[in-house]
């Protein structure tokens, strides 16, 4: 990934070039992937625990579906917004799976995680890591 040297007024930002590019080489991005359409309200409020879990254990969690929804229609825009969804997974050096069911987006995810060999844990609805056996 090109981190870029100049901010957005065109001029050189080193300072934040620097804490880029050192976020990025250690990959702290951890994509939160839980359920979402069977029941919105219920499901953001825990993705907001879920990432204030991952923040507190030194992550920066990217949580789409606290993003997408507030200007995309899970209705009619569902096939690009799970696209954007595997491009922001792409960045993440890892993908930590939360709740006590696999629901159909998380499934496609966890099968785009697997394709980028991506690290994958997989923690319960109170944040406890759960083993899982394949």
């Amino acid at each position: 990934m090109c981190i870029p040297r100049y901010n957005h007024e065109g001029y050189a930002d080193p300072t934040a070039h620097a804490a880029l590019t050192k976020v990025f080489r250690q990959n702290l991005f951890t994509y939160i992937c839980s359920p979402y359409r069977d029941n919105p309200r219920v499901n953001v409020m825990r993705a907001r625990q879920y990432c204030k879990f991952a923040v507190s254990k030194g992550r920066i969690p990217l949580a789409p579906h606290l993003y997408f929804p507030q200007f995309m229609s899970e209705v009619d825009e569902r096939e690009k917004a799970m696209n954007m969804n595997f491009e922001l997974l792409r960045l993440c050096g890892e993908i930590w799976v939360f709740g006590e069911r696999i629901t159909e987006g998380m499934a496609a995810e966890i099968a785009h995680a697997e394709r980028l060999r991506k690290n994958i844990r997989y923690f319960t609805t109170k944040c406890e890591e759960a083993s899982v056996c394949k």
